[in-house]
């Protein structure tokens, strides 16, 4: 399994806030997770990446985001740790793997990127050797040499690409976007039809251009959840005891801060919201957040009782979820957390 943590703020955040310092940070997730409990493969060891825009624009150096990744276990790497000391950035991107697809290798670490935008996915697509070459069949020639990886991953990132009005454009207003990925999730789903694949995909995607953020929490099924997912806003992150024990704080109304993560990064129940399975969540670049239901034949409404019902079997089989839906991590010590206070979320 992978996971990966999406960081947008107002302000630059420093990369060893989010990655390195603290107790439970994407990195010891992936060798010490409280909450997906893989017991095939409990260890992210397959290399890592964190991707992320400049916090002042400089037309020498362009728009696009700049990616480091590597194949080495991400908590081994001295130069993530010195890199991640002396960069900040307002809009993050970064991803733990485990390999279920692709050979080890760093054309398969996420983030991928293309001009502007920046994409990662946690999950992976049944049977994808089936529709491979029916996907690339539907790629123009840029996008199919585009591909430089053999992962399920980066293919989708294409075929989405594809849907775009112009993958170049230099900016990509949030209704773009999310249109674009409905139609990427429904054009895998009725290549799956096509070749009868029964078993589900599971489809956690997200992508920025460095202003919005689109990110899906999505299976192929009406009966299971899919991978986790969980978001956290406030007006501050920061650590509120030694040993790397950060917490989020909401002072006010306004939303300084949003994380999305497959994991949360806190032991603090209060700081982190469920993303709804078959839900995509957008951040728009003035700091809302949206959740969309993502209507298809999959979907289940809320007011139908299998919808509190969806089965944990199979994603946890596969790593992506606690078999007992836990949402609560408690800290490896008895410390006093300071209370954290909820907040609405902006449902179309």
């Amino acid at each position: 399994m992978c996971r990966f943590v999406i960081y947008k703020g107002t302000s630059p955040v420093q990369l060893s806030h989010l990655l390195t310092r603290p107790c439970h940070s994407i990195i010891n997730q992936a060798f010490d997770s409280r909450l997906r409990l893989d017991h095939r493969r409990p260890i992210n060891g397959d290399g890592f990446g964190v991707g992320w825009y400049d916090s002042v624009h400089d037309e020498e150096l362009g728009s696009q985001p700049c990616i480091f990744t590597s194949v080495t276990p991400a908590w081994n790497n001295v130069n993530l740790t010195r890199l991640a000391e002396k960069i900040k950035s307002p809009l993050v991107f970064a991803h733990v793997r485990a390999t279920t697809a692709g050979t080890l290798s760093l054309d398969n670490c996420h983030p991928w990127s293309f001009g502007k935008l920046m994409w990662m996915h946690n999950g992976g697509i049944a049977e994808f050797s089936k529709i491979k070459r029916r996907l690339q069949s539907n790629l123009p020639d840029e996008l199919f040499n585009f591909v430089t990886g053999n992962t399920d991953s980066q293919w989708a990132f294409a075929l989405f690409l594809s849907k775009l009005p112009d993958p170049h454009a230099k900016t990509f207003a949030p209704h773009v976007l999310r249109k674009a990925m409905m139609e990427t999730i429904a054009h895998i789903n009725l290549m799956t039809d096509a070749e009868n694949i029964t078993e589900p995909s599971l489809m956690n995607f997200c992508v920025t251009d460095g202003e919005s953020v689109v990110a899906t929490r999505y299976i192929s099924s009406r009966h299971e959840e899919a991978a986790s997912l969980w978001f956290s806003s406030g007006t501050t992150f920061s650590e509120y005891a030694e040993g790397g024990h950060y917490k989020m704080s909401k002072a006010d109304k306004r939303e300084n801060i949003i994380m999305v993560a497959s994991e949360p990064l806190t032991f603090e129940k209060a700081d982190w919201m469920e993303i709804k399975t078959n839900h995509m969540v957008v951040i728009t670049p003035k700091m809302n957040l949206l959740q969309f239901p993502v209507v298809d034949k999959y979907y289940v409404p809320p007011s139908d009782p299998a919808a509190l019902n969806r089965g944990t079997e199979f994603a946890a089989s596969k790593g992506f979820l606690s078999a007992h839906r836990a949402v609560s991590i408690r800290p490896p010590v008895d410390l006093q957390v300071p209370e954290t206070q909820s907040f609405p979320v902006l449902v179309a």
